[in-house]
């Protein structure tokens, strides 16, 4: 039986991680280093690394600090931020990431997806879709949740799935840091959408949030939070302890 993964996210602006509600109001939390390598440590399945602000910015994503995130971790590497060539894929990869995650780059571009996967392999491409709720419709939203880009979300994670990616990342804008749970309206309409892995992001409060997940949609791969693992409130260890006495199959 597959095991389902548990993802620890760090989303870093200016070199540090940072964490928010409904992706504002962003607070410091840590080393992207320290954490990394802590999280690796303590049995997370993967690691997800997000530079944030570097498509706001406009700029490429920091590889620096990426590398040294990447040397002091033993498990698979998802990195995302500022994407938006091929070449930027060839940059990370060779930093350390197994696999790289694309949003803002793909939406401008939508010929990335599939240039990369010839490149590299349907494997380690990514879809990151930032989804929120707007008049009643799901859209997608580019630049780190800051601009509607009034494309409906579901048709758009097929079409990025179809031309190549490996694997969707369902960031829930509506339930980010709201830790009320995962948006599982949002989600189960994705796992119908598609048959890739997908990873469920926004809205994990406490352990039980992921035995809900896991249960209500059993085809989901991999429950991936943020600020409950930062902060101590659910530590990885117990929550795959939990998982497993739940009858979800995880790696202890």
């Amino acid at each position: 039986m597959i095991t389902k993964r548990i993802i620890p996210c760090l989303d870093v602006r200016d070199g540090r991680v940072v964490k928010g509600t409904n992706f504002q109001n962003l607070n410091d939390v840590s080393s992207p280093v320290e954490l990394g390598k802590y999280y690796s440590d303590c049995g997370a399945d993967e690691l997800v690394f997000y530079d944030i602000t570097a498509s706001s910015d406009g700029r490429k994503l920091f590889t620096e600090i990426l590398t040294q995130v990447a040397e002091n971790i033993f498990i698979p590497l998802t990195v995302g931020g500022g994407i938006n060539t091929v070449e930027d894929f060839d940059r990370v990869l060779k930093c350390g990431a197994d696999k790289v995650s694309v949003n803002s780059g793909a939406i401008r571009n939508p010929d990335l997806i599939p240039r990369a996967a010839e490149k590299y392999g349907d494997q380690c491409v990514v879809i990151s879709a930032d989804v929120k709720r707007v008049d009643g419709q799901f859209r997608v939203f580019a630049k780190g949740g800051r601009e509607d880009t009034g494309m409906e979300a579901i048709s758009w994670i097929k079409r990025c799935v179809d031309n190549g990616a490996g694997e969707v990342v369902v960031n829930s804008i509506d339930t980010d840091g709201v830790r009320g749970g995962f948006d599982l309206e949002l989600l189960k309409l994705v796992c119908d959408a598609v048959k890739v892995p997908v990873i469920a992001s926004g809205g994990a409060g406490c352990e039980q949030d992921f035995v809900k997940l896991f249960r209500e949609i059993p085809t989901i791969d991999a429950g991936l939070a943020a600020s409950i693992f930062h902060f101590g409130q659910v530590k990885i260890s117990d929550l795959k302890q939990t998982l497993k006495e739940n009858g979800i199959p995880v790696r202890i």
